[in-house]
């Protein structure tokens, strides 16, 4: 009898263990969730069919939580916008699928100080052509296009006969060719989110910018591909630092098709990791493409 009882009690005492650490977890251990904030609404891409799929990425990854905040659309009233008012407080970083109208005042002020303050920030394709005429985003952006950009945004950064060029010579700011599968190049296994990347691997069909421009500050350009409209090799993967803030931008990802590549999940994770923490602890999956071989997300 009486070891029956202090079996019982040990098994109870185990449980309250357990739940205990399960609590200390859920309130904010090693294991905590990143939350993630999606910003759309806004963009001459299909954000509808793109923020899923980056829903997708986040969530499938077991290392966020993740919310969108939809702006009102091109045809927005005024007391519509002056509703939406997006806490980027809530969040540990931030993710703009959004290229379209001058966001309010008071919310520029406030994602301002939310990167300056240490917030994370990430940059998906075309959010890099917004904003042309906001010196603080695209100071965190380091390169845009389109918008009128030109030799006025900043120098053109590339890779040239393997060296970094910033070329500060006139044009505009913003291209690309015909969409296609292409390979990205590793261009700095030194840092936390390219650490361990294959030095090349063939991503999907997707647009390759080409001829981004922008202040380039404590900007480091982590992967190329090779545009051979601009005949450089075009930066896809940056990591910058912005007051206390960290931004990862990402140039893939012109389409739902685009962003469905193990490839485009990984640096997506990766990026958005370093943006909110300093540090990447998520592992590139088994499947990760090579320079051959492409690997679809299904």
């Amino acid at each position: 009898m009486r070891n029956k009882l202090t079996l019982g009690l040990a098994v109870v005492v185990m449980s309250c263990l357990a739940y205990v650490g399960l609590a200390k977890k859920i309130e904010g251990g090693d294991d905590k969730l990143l939350r993630v904030l999606i910003i759309d609404g806004q963009n001459n891409h299909k954000w509808e069919s793109t923020t899923p799929v980056m829903q997708d990425a986040f969530k499938s990854s077991g290392r966020y939580t993740v919310d969108v905040s939809t702006s009102p659309g091109k045809k927005g009233t005024d007391e519509e916008w002056d509703k939406w008012r997006p806490d980027f407080s809530k969040y540990d970083v931030v993710v703009s699928n959004y290229n379209g109208q001058m966001w309010p005042g008071e919310v520029r002020t406030a994602f301002v100080n939310f990167v300056k303050s240490g917030g994370g920030f990430v940059v998906v394709h075309a959010a890099d052509n917004a904003f042309a005429m906001w010196p603080e985003y695209n100071e965190m952006i380091g390169l845009g296009g389109w918008g009128g950009r030109s030799e006025r945004s900043g120098p053109y950064v590339y890779y040239k006969d393997g060296k970094l060029v910033r070329d500060t010579s006139k044009g505009k700011g913003g291209g690309h060719g015909p969409q296609h599968e292409f390979v990205v190049t590793n261009r700095d296994n030194a840092h936390p989110i390219t650490k361990g990347m294959p030095t090349e691997w063939l991503h999907t069909k997707d647009e390759l910018y080409d001829t981004l421009r922008g202040p380039a500050n404590n900007m480091k350009v982590l992967a190329t591909a090779p545009s051979q409209k601009s005949n450089r090799d075009e930066p896809m993967l940056m990591a910058l630092d912005y007051g206390k803030g960290r931004v990862f931008h990402t140039t893939l990802g012109h389409a739902d098709y685009s962003m469905k590549c193990r490839g485009f999940y990984d640096t997506l994770n990766r990026g958005a990791e370093w943006a909110a923490t300093g540090e990447v602890t998520l592992e590139w999956s088994k499947d990760f493409p090579g320079k051959d071989k492409l690997s679809p997300i299904k």
